[in-house]
């Protein structure tokens, strides 16, 4: 794969680059009118998509930081964004141009104040994997294999500009509407601050590789302080592979059985047990070993539930609440899908849409054991997703809803079902966490 070798840091130069990209998508738009009036439109339209998507992921991986984050956080969005954009911003997970291995030294000796071979007996400059906002390095000493992940130059210091830049597409694409919108935009911010500071995502990682190291057939590597500093972190050198490479080739059900339950009981014991999740959920954080056991990584991005959030949240996956008008529009008003200045048509409009779509997307809480193996599901989903993003009704409306907090918990939900999916797991026991 090729590699880079400097990356735009300062606001002009990523701005430009932005632009340049915006440039090219007009252009694309002026082929697909021309496209359209001597072919089909649909036909006409996959090839918008295609050479969209093309472009933009294109300027995005050479950007790096906060606007591939947004890339990588929209490709797990399958039933909103068209195929073209999922397949190329997913890319973003872990398969992206890294940086060469001069401007890997340069990075690792401003971070750590010394070389690497100061500190590791050999040390490959070439990286083993690069995502959105660091890249791992293997390295070896007395004899022992370590990760060595090592962030971007300029990705912290570039965050709030890179959404600055990227809020008025995200405002189009999801109809974001009146002066407190302002609040999901800062908590994106928020979360990015924190997964650029690796001092906070080793504190994390020690915490939940501690609390959850009990369930059974998952494994977490350990970090290591002395070789790590607030841009570096230095942990074991964990054998396996990724998860969607595992699913690409597996027909062993009842390993990927093994390997649900596992993830699924993860998952289930962080929310309801530690009230805290890691909420970052694609197939780039989680290796499965020669050995058979789920391996997770990369703790940077982890979502605190507050309890006034989870008790109403959890709540509506009770069928007896979705199934009462009265207490429904209750919890509906309690986590902010509902607003008080809502209009007679938007509280019927928005009661009925998130009525349907909590009944469906709630039914693993209804049962003792789920089949994520089932298409129906997934397909009903999507559907769902593809029928109000069309909605002309809904683009219409204010789409400012919800807590806060449904960005982070909602892109875990959707980013679990989609691994479960991809695992094909089945008889998964939904509560198993709670004799863990």
């Amino acid at each position: 794969m090729k590699t880079i070798d400097s990356i735009p840091i300062t606001k002009i130069s990523r701005a430009t680059k932005l632009v340049s990209t915006g440039a090219k998508v007009g252009v694309n738009y002026l082929k697909y009118y021309g496209d359209k009036m001597v072919g089909s439109e649909e036909a006409a339209k996959n090839k918008l998509n295609k050479n969209n998507a093309d472009d933009i992921y294109d300027s995005l991986k050479t950007l790096k930081g906060s606007a591939l984050k947004v890339a990588q956080m929209l490709s797990m969005e399958k039933s909103i964004l068209p195929q073209a954009y999922v397949e190329k911003f997913s890319l973003s997970q872990f398969s992206v141009p890294p940086l060469s291995p001069p401007l890997v030294i340069k990075t690792f000796k401003k971070y750590f104040g010394k070389h690497p071979e100061d500190i590791f007996d050999t040390f490959n400059a070439t990286s083993v994997n690069a995502a959105s906002i660091g890249q791992v390095h293997l390295a070896e000493k007395n004899g022992k294999k370590f990760a060595v992940k090592i962030q971007y130059p300029g990705v912290a210091e570039s965050i709030a500009s890179d959404l600055a830049l990227v809020k008025p597409i995200a405002i189009k694409m999801f109809n974001i509407k009146g002066k407190d919108s302002d609040k999901y935009f800062k908590e994106v911010e928020n979360k990015l601050r924190e997964e650029t500071n690796y001092n906070i995502e080793i504190a994390q990682s020690k915490e939940i590789s501690e609390a959850c190291k009990s369930i059974p057939n998952i494994k977490f590597p350990n970090y290591y302080e002395k070789f790590s500093s607030d841009r570096i972190i230095t942990m074991d050198y964990m054998e396996g592979e990724h998860l969607s490479e595992f699913v690409a080739h597996n027909t062993n059900q009842q390993l990927s059985n093994t390997i649900g339950q596992a993830l699924w009981d993860f998952y289930m014991f962080q929310i309801h047990n530690l009230r805290k999740v890691h909420a970052d959920p694609h197939p780039g954080n989680f290796l499965i070993s020669k050995t058979g056991d789920l391996i997770a990584l990369d703790f940077g991005c982890m979502k605190s539930i507050p309890e006034a959030f989870y008790i109403p949240y959890f709540e509506l996956a009770d069928p007896a609440c979705i199934e009462n008008p009265e207490l429904f529009t209750k919890k509906l008003y309690e986590l902010e899908i509902l607003r008080k200045d809502d209009s007679e048509e938007e509280i019927t409009f928005f009661s009925a849409m998130f009525h349907e779509l909590l009944s469906l997307f709630t039914q693993p809480f209804h049962v003792e054991e789920f089949d994520f193996s089932n298409p129906d599901f997934f397909n009903k989903i999507s559907e769902m997703g593809q029928r109000y993003s069309k909605n002309t009704e809904l683009r219409n409306m204010n789409g400012n809803r919800g807590s806060k907090h449904f960005i982070y918990i909602n892109r875990t939900f959707f980013g679990l079902y989609n691994l479960m999916f991809d695992l094909k797991a089945e008889q998964v026991k939904i509560n198993n966490f709670k004799t863990l």
